[in-house]
């Protein structure tokens, strides 16, 4: 076989270089698709383990746990219903059969039995007000008397109008627990007889709205003052355009907040740009902002994304989110330890000591791994927040107050996807507001709404600052 010449040569070199700029080319592009591929499956991820996430997840399991509690121990407590603390209303006598069903013998009574049923009302209750309007005398002004129970004074075409109690109990459905107007409407019908059309159902929403702006405003001025706040945030549709619902909790009351924005402006509205009180947190970067106040970053959150990085890395990459696991679990149980008296001060002042110079430690590493450098770079930004529970007795080591209140907007949004107005989204945040606080103190939500609807706007927030007490509690001195 003859040699390739000196031209041949050249040409068989030119042909592989531009097979190797091809693959490189090829090699450039299914590097930037892997990439793509990477961050597609770990926002997928990611979506799966949200709350916000669909019910089914995949595949039922082959071999399901059994339903029900187990037998035995394990049992636990069994429960029964107890009797109405409150007298019955009404007294049904079922007297004993004049004789046996089987041999046709007289039977002869031996005791009572008392058997308790708690029934619903299914008849609406109507009133009718007769209002004696006159005149004064003396000055010829309109006289118009109002009855405790009146929702208004209107007369004429609005003289009929739904009860305090049941423009409660449509505000209660409706922002509470979900319900949308139809349900709502086809609701009332079904189980009581009454009419409303689901425009009726919005403008009773929105009125209590307008109604109940002045204890929002309380809530708003308790939560700046408040000396411990866990905040949240999640997605909110507007007019069918993304905001943002934002929740703030405190000690005693909960504030929701729906905006155009995600930024910084938000809790600083809320909270004022100088707050000095604690705040646990997600991480959010705009929380950073507030200088003046100690953080609290959330371990679930931190022990969340190293479970993915341990689900996705292999060989080495898996050391630095186990490291950081095993460190967060540690600092738990030292605080289980903590709260039950099981360590002195000397103790806990050793092990907090011990548990900061093992993350300064593994803030250190130098990582391979560009999920590890993703971790790590949020988690050094944030060090000095990660132990703060641990020197701050009664503070949570997770943000779980406002992962709590947030659950229950996130399920609404799934049933109603949002509000289709500004005016149905300013009502949803007080209302949404009012019933999370009422929750809180332990106030009949019903009663408080109700009594809200019956009172007059010049008496309206006197009446309300009695009935939801909202504390004014000052950052402490740190």
């Amino acid at each position: 076989m003859a040699r390739p010449t000196y031209d041949q040569l050249l040409q068989i070199i030119a042909e592989k270089d531009r097979q190797i700029l091809r693959l490189q080319s090829r090699v450039t592009q299914f590097e930037a698709r892997v990439v793509q591929l990477e961050q597609r499956l770990e926002q997928a991820t990611r979506s799966a383990k949200r709350q916000a996430a669909p019910f089914s997840k995949g595949s039922p399991v082959a071999e399901p746990k059994k339903p029900g509690r187990k037998a035995g121990k394990a049992y636990g407590k069994k429960a029964h219903r107890p009797p109405p603390p409150q007298q019955p209303d009404e007294v049904i006598d079922v007297p004993l059969p004049w004789q046996c069903p089987d041999c046709d013998g007289e039977a002869q009574e031996d005791h009572v039995k008392h058997q308790f049923q708690v029934e619903i009302p299914r008849r609406p209750v109507v009133r009718r007000f007769d209002l004696h309007v006159g005149s004064c005398t003396r000055c010829g002004r309109r006289l118009q008397p109002r009855h405790p129970l009146q929702t208004s004074d209107a007369t004429g075409a609005a003289a009929s109008q739904l009860g305090p109690d049941l423009q409660a109990l449509i505000a209660l459905m409706k922002n509470k627990y979900g319900l949308s107007y139809g349900d709502i409407q086809g609701l009332l019908k079904q189980v009581f007889g009454v009419s409303i059309t689901r425009g009726g159902a919005a403008h009773v929403v929105l009125r209590m709205g307008r109604r109940s702006r002045p204890v929002y405003d309380a809530i708003r001025d308790a939560v700046r003052h408040s000396h411990t706040v866990y905040p949240d945030e999640t997605g909110w549709k507007v007019a069918a355009r993304l905001q943002w619902m934002g929740v703030f909790v405190a000690d005693k009351v909960t504030l929701y907040v729906i905006r155009p924005s995600r930024g910084g402006d938000v809790p600083r509205d809320v909270l004022g740009a100088d707050y000095g009180g604690r705040m646990i947190h997600d991480g959010w970067s705009p929380y950073d902002s507030f200088e003046q106040a100690t953080h609290q970053q959330c371990l679930a959150h931190l022990l969340r994304r190293a479970g993915l990085l341990l689900e996705q890395a292999t060989r080495g990459a898996v050391r630095f989110p186990r490291k950081v696991k095993t460190l967060l679990l540690d600092s738990l149980r030292l605080r289980d330890r903590r709260e039950a008296g099981r360590i002195s001060e000397h103790g806990l002042a050793c092990a907090r000591g011990r548990l900061s110079k093992r993350l300064d430690r593994l803030l250190t590493w130098r990582l391979s791994h560009r999920g590890n450098r993703t971790f790590r770079n949020p988690l050094a930004r944030h060090a000095d927040a990660v132990l703060t529970f641990l020197y701050e007795p009664g503070i949570e080591a997770t943000n779980w107050p406002a992962e709590q209140a947030i659950r229950p907007a996130v399920v609404n949004r799934k049933v109603f996807g949002g509000n289709r107005t500004p005016a149905g989204a300013r009502a949803q945040e007080i209302l949404g507001s009012i019933l999370a606080t009422c929750d809180q103190q332990a106030q009949d939500a019903l009663a408080f709404l109700s009594t809200l609807i019956r009172a007059p706007a010049d008496q309206r927030p006197d009446h309300l600052s009695r009935v939801v007490s909202t504390p004014q509690i000052q950052p402490p001195n740190r």
